[in-house]
């Protein structure tokens, strides 16, 4: 594991010492995923945050019998289903790689013991669930105000690794169209 990625993705949300990042670099466990391989399944609690070091992994629920992508974390993005996380109730989420990927796990235990020995990773914490919380606000209201098409145009502006990376029905999933209509508006926009 690239240990200069995971420090670069650290740094906005806490300054460490050498020390500091070698402990909490010491409770991480890493994995590789192969493509489409599950992070996590539907009806597990989810007892780790995500760390992609490389690769692409999304979230989705399924909906009467549909596939509903919630987001795309690419590399040096954290993820976990916060509710079954910090709860240890059963997750209605699913986490499946997109790509081959490298991902650092970190324990809600190792999480813990992170914010009583290192007190910084209390504001980490913090800061990665108001993220979250904006995100997820964010995402809210581009589905209630945009259309389809402006949904796309926007995400092709703010996000083009989305649309270089992903295959295009979970795009679809992601902007909740039907595959068929992201091809009438992708023709429509000439993309």
């Amino acid at each position: 594991m690239d240990k200069q990625l995971l420090k670069n993705a650290l740094s906005p949300f806490a300054s460490l010492t050498e020390e500091e990042f070698d402990f909490f670099y010491s409770l991480l466990k890493f994995k590789e995923f192969k493509r489409k391989e599950m992070l996590l399944t539907a009806g597990n609690v989810c007892k780790n945050a995500f760390f992609t070091a490389k690769g692409l992994i999304r979230y989705y629920h399924v909906i009467s019998g549909e596939e509903v992508t919630g987001q795309f974390f690419f590399e040096g993005g954290w993820y976990t289903d916060y509710e079954s996380f910090l709860l240890n109730i059963p997750s209605s989420q699913n986490i499946q790689a997109l790509e081959k990927s490298s991902v650092a796990l970190l324990s809600n235990d190792s999480l813990q013991k992170l914010y009583i020995e290192v007190p910084k990773f209390e504001r980490f914490g913090r800061l990665i669930a108001e993220n979250a919380y904006l995100g997820l606000r964010k995402k809210t209201e581009i589905y209630t105000h945009l259309s389809a098409e402006e949904r796309y145009l926007k995400l092709l502006q703010e996000r083009p690794k989305v649309i270089q990376r992903v295959p295009q029905h979970y795009i679809a999933s992601y902007l909740g169209v039907k595959p068929q209509s992201l091809s009438r508006i992708r023709k429509r926009i000439g993309a």
